[in-house]
């Protein structure tokens, strides 16, 4: 569309973001009477008379009032560009400098052209330079020219460091036996870009649309959006109370431990920034893109952070703030993140990037901060209920992350807590093919009196679906579990969403064709006697799984000579050994592009639900090859 090839790429997310935090249910349109949440999700609320127009407007030129597409919305925005209004808007996004536009190929629509900012390109290569300068299996890529255009696509080619940054993120999510690193061919660098993608969606990555030759071709705009969400997730894993107990200091007057644990990572972040700042006597911020542009909040922070030597062992570090007093913004700027460097965490912005208020790339210079100086003191005889720290289970995080892969709107960052208003939930039945009718839905931003009710009455709509539609079997399951976050009976629906998205991949191939436990293990026992394996398995509860030899039997069944057999124990194992053996399986269902989410526990320990989730989709992998 014309219109969209007049707009930078950092204001296309912006309106983009925006758009989705308001179209709820995805389908690519509002309704009229949100345009005016929709302009106040993108920092610029209108009075109401002005939506009147607007809509009046758009009513006049044919189109109807009540159904306004995100292509519609630009439109309007562009309609009031010679109005204060549109000035205004503009200068709430953060305008920048070194976008570069990348035009379609022969194969993709006509006149489109994808953009990607060069600073987030700097920024990246700088990072991966650092994280990987001394894996061995790096040196032929490692250090990439981060002033240079085409380097890091390149590199990211042949799948070694995207499967290496997945690791540094997620420690052990891919089995390095498992990644192809010498005598490369296109065929075992499909193997090593399947390995990096189908692992990224494992560790919640939102994989849609990306496939393994957009990676090969080095698709700046989709190298960059992969790259961002694994770095993302690796600075953000310790910004949570149950990995780190002393962000507890962080609890404010009238809050309890549950508050605070409904708090996602950037909203943690800029409350740990903004407790320092208190402490230093100085002004809080409200983000970290137009309240930290002097850079004069940061000056304070690096020096509330800094070790001043207190504790046994601790050499001091000491910050010089003078140079806040510097005039020019650009100048204060490099000030500042000269003293950021002798902490060791001048990472992801420039002076540039500071003065612009990149959010994205300041918030990753945030995130790096605390990880490595979070100066925070684990409070003492406070009355905290620590039990409520204990963590998510595997079981929980797997579900997490299966969501979060699909690019469900917010992101879940805690399982219970972010599902209590149903939307989750009522996307991922669309998922699934149960249709759910939206105007029923109750959508934020919600009333500040009766906000729970608004909410409760969506947890009964998506187990009244659950019932009436998807036919799942939710016997003494009522919207207020849901709300509430009962564990139990939260994770037994999760659990029959994920059950049925598996098996309509099946059916999706199988042209229809309904799909059952048993006949998934037939098909296994059948594959596996047809490759002349003579491991079989008698349901998803056979202790033989234990050991992962009828998965890897089964991989090597579909791909032939895949598995190396001598990396595969066999005989009476310990418990370390069939660890071993389910790292490599979880690894190579990956790598032979099966979307795998059970993680190489449950395989050792025999949960039936996630074994049938690995089998599922090996037999999906299977079905293609035939």
């Amino acid at each position: 569309m014309a219109v969209t090839r007049q707009i930078s790429n950092e204001e296309l997310e912006e309106l983009k973001d925006a758009f989705s935090k308001i179209d709820i249910d995805q389908s690519g349109f509002i309704d009229g009477s949100e345009l005016q949440n929709l302009f106040k999700e993108a920092n610029l609320p209108l009075p109401g008379f002005k939506i009147r127009e607007i809509k009046e407007k758009f009513a006049e030129s044919g189109n109807q009032k009540d159904k306004i597409s995100f292509e519609d919305f630009l439109d309007i925005f562009y309609g009031l560009k010679s109005d204060e209004v549109a000035k205004t808007f503009r200068k709430q996004i953060v305008k920048k400098e070194g976008i570069c536009a990348v035009h379609g190929t022969e194969k993709s629509s006509e006149g489109t052209q994808h953009s990607y900012s060069e600073e987030e390109r700097y920024a990246f290569v700088n990072w991966i330079n650092k994280a990987l300068e001394k894996d061995p299996d790096c040196q032929q890529l490692i250090p990439m020219d981060a002033n240079s255009d085409t380097e890091l696509f390149a590199a990211v080619g042949n799948g070694i460091i995207l499967c290496k940054m997945i690791n540094l993120s997620v420690p052990d999510t891919i089995d390095e036996r498992t990644i192809n690193k010498k005598k490369l061919t296109p065929f075992t660098i499909q193997e090593n870009l399947n390995l990096a993608l189908n692992s990224a969606s494992a560790i919640g990555c939102h994989v849609v649309n990306i496939g393994a030759e957009d990676l090969k071709e080095g698709k700046p705009y989709l190298v960059l959006g992969l790259l961002w969400q694994v770095i993302k997730i690796g600075l953000f894993a310790d910004i949570e109370l149950s990995r780190n107990e002393a962000l507890i200091a962080l609890l404010r007057e009238g809050e309890n431990l549950e508050d605070l644990m409904k708090l996602s990572p950037e909203e943690l972040l800029l409350r740990w920034a903004n407790y320092h700042l208190e402490g230093a006597g100085c002004q809080k911020v409200n983000n970290f893109s137009s309240d930290i542009k002097d850079s004069k909040a940061y000056f304070h922070l690096l020096n509330q952070i800094a070790p001043k030597g207190d504790e046994e062992g601790e050499a001091p570090i000491p910050i010089d703030v003078s140079g806040i007093n510097e005039k020019d913004d650009l100048k204060r700027a490099e000030s500042m993140l000269q003293q950021a460097d002798k902490l060791g965490c001048r990472q992801f912005v420039t002076p540039a990037d500071v003065i612009r208020g990149n959010p994205k790339l300041n918030l990753a210079f945030v995130a790096n901060l605390f990880n490595k100086y979070p100066a925070l003191r684990k409070p003492e005889n406070q009355d905290i209920d620590w039990s409520l720290l204990e963590g998510e289970t595997r079981e929980e995080r797997t579900f997490r992350n299966w969501m979060n892969s699909l690019g469900v709107t917010p992101r879940v960052n805690h399982l219970y807590s972010d599902l209590d208003d149903a939307l989750v939930i009522l996307q991922l039945y669309e998922k699934i093919k149960v249709p759910v009718d939206w105007s029923h839905v109750n959508k934020p931003p919600y009333p500040k009196l009766g906000a729970n009710m608004k909410k409760l009455e969506n947890c009964n709509y998506a187990v009244k679906l659950g019932k009436d539609k998807a036919k799942f079997s939710l016997v003494g399951i009522a919207g207020q579990d849901l709300n509430e976050g009962k564990h139990m009976l939260t994770l037994a629906l999760l659990w029959q969403l994920m059950r049925r998205y598996t098996l309509n991949i099946l059916e999706e191939i199988g042209d229809g064709e309904m799909v059952n436990d048993d006949i998934i293990v037939k098909w296994v026992n059948q594959t596996l006697a047809e490759a002349a394996k003579s491991s079989t398995i008698s349901s998803f509860k056979d202790k033989e799984i234990s050991t992962s030899i009828p998965v890897l039997d089964l991989i090597d069944a579909i791909q032939p000579a895949s598995i190396r057999y001598d990396l595969v124990k066999t005989g009476d194992l310990t418990d370390e050994e069939k660890l071993q053996n389910a790292k490599y399986a979880i690894s190579m269902a990956r790598k032979i592009g099966t979307r795998v989410y059970a993680l190489p526990e449950d395989l050792v320990e025999v949960k039936p639900k996630m074994v049938m989730t690995v089998f599922a989709c090996l037999m999906g992998r299977g079905m293609k090859r035939a």
